[in-house]
């Protein structure tokens, strides 16, 4: 008679599945992004290098984007 060996696969269920970071976190991470791209097209353009949209209101407004970063980044995840 043959005798039949058959292979027994496992999980290693050493390392847990799970992400640095929360749904949440995320979620905030991509409004951060959007606000950063934003901030650049605003500065986007051929006309007037001196605008007020240019020098001021873009620069504060990926400054925002980054600070948004901050606060996904640190923010404790309720998961």
């Amino acid at each position: 008679m043959q005798k039949t060996t058959q292979k027994t696969t496992t999980k290693h269920t050493d390392f847990p599945n799970y992400f640095a970071f929360g749904k949440d976190n995320y979620r905030w991470m991509l409004i951060g992004l959007a606000v950063i791209v934003l901030g650049f097209i605003l500065m986007y353009g051929k006309e007037d290098i001196y605008d007020t949209r240019k020098i001021i209101v873009a620069p504060v407004v990926v400054l925002v984007g980054f600070a948004i970063q901050a606060y996904a980044i640190m923010k404790k995840s309720a998961e």
